[in-house]
This record gives C-alpha cells, sequence and structure tokens, in this order.
C-alpha cells in the first residue's frame, strides 16, 4: 500500500486532511487528523499464527474448590436453636457474636460468613457450608511464544 500524498510505503494511517480520508505514510499523518492504523503485513501473519496456536494448544483445566452456605441456612439454625431449647441471646453469647446477628441470620436476612457457619454448625452439629468443585479452562499449558516440544508430544497422542 502506498502513501495517497506522497506515494512512500511502510506504514499507513487513514487519516482526514482537510475534510477528505486518506491513506498515509506516517510523515504525511501530521497534515491531518489520524482516525485509524493500518496493521503491517508483519503484525497480520503473528496474529494468525497466535490463532492457530491457540486453536491447537490443548487448554489446561484448572478445578478450585470453593465452599457455599447452604441456601436453607435460616432454617437449620433456627430449628436447631429451638431443638435445644436455647434463646438467640444465649447462642450468641456461647459462639461469642452478637444476638441480633443470630437474629438476622435466622430471619434469612444476613447470611453468615464462612466463619461465622463455621462456629454454628460446630455449636448445634448441623451442615451450613458446602463444598463445591468448579472447572475453570481459558489458559493454556504454555505460556510461551509458538508451539514447545512439549505441545507437540501433546498434540500427537
Amino acid at each position: 500500500m502506498a502513501c495517497d500524498l506522497c506515494g512512500a510505503e511502510g506504514q499507513m494511517y487513514k487519516a482526514e486532511i482537510e475534510g477528505t480520508v486518506m491513506t498515509v505514510c506516517e510523515a504525511c499523518s501530521k497534515f491531518g487528523k489520524v482516525t485509524h492504523r493500518y496493521k503491517t503485513h508483519q503484525e497480520i501473519k503473528k496474529e494468525i499464527k497466535q490463532k492457530r496456536v491457540e486453536a491447537i494448544r490443548p487448554k489446561v483445566i484448572e478445578k478450585e474448590t470453593i465452599f457455599i452456605i447452604t441456601e436453607d441456612y435460616a432454617q437449620k439454625v433456627k430449628q436447631a436453636r429451638e431443638k435445644m431449647g436455647l434463646k438467640q441471646k444465649e447462642v450468641a453469647q456461647r459462639i461469642g457474636e452478637k444476638e441480633s446477628l443470630i437474629h438476622n441470620i435466622e430471619s434469612g436476612k444476613f447470611e453468615p460468613s464462612i466463619k461465622t457457619a463455621r462456629k454454628l454448625e460446630k455449636f448445634f452439629k448441623i451442615t451450613l457450608v458446602e463444598e463445591h468443585e468448579e472447572e475453570r479452562t481459558g489458559k493454556y499449558s504454555s505460556g510461551g511464544e509458538g508451539m514447545t516440544l512439549g505441545d507437540m508430544i501433546k498434540i500427537k497422542k
């Protein structure tokens, strides 16, 4: 591609010069407002190569363990407390929390933290925290440019 003003080859830009949109070189781009930078052949080839490598390279599956409070935590806490014949104030004193926190947990207005839920589990001998394992994909097996010998071996299998 050649510059519309001087005919030079190289890095090209789309620029608006005196109301006309033109393809110009870097030197001529100073005469107007640059609106777009065209990619060079090397940049385009590099992007195509990278996309091919990403399509071939196997993705790593990461497993992550997360802890979630059960949906019916409020009912479980209230039923366990009533079963033991305790008041909210007594439970709060025994586990080292505020009475208002116990009240809000039982009414479902506040979901306890994992730490607080563990305290309640231990005190009432109930289950409030569930463990879930999630898989995440998206990272590639090698972080370098291009393919490695290890990537080639994995592909042949």
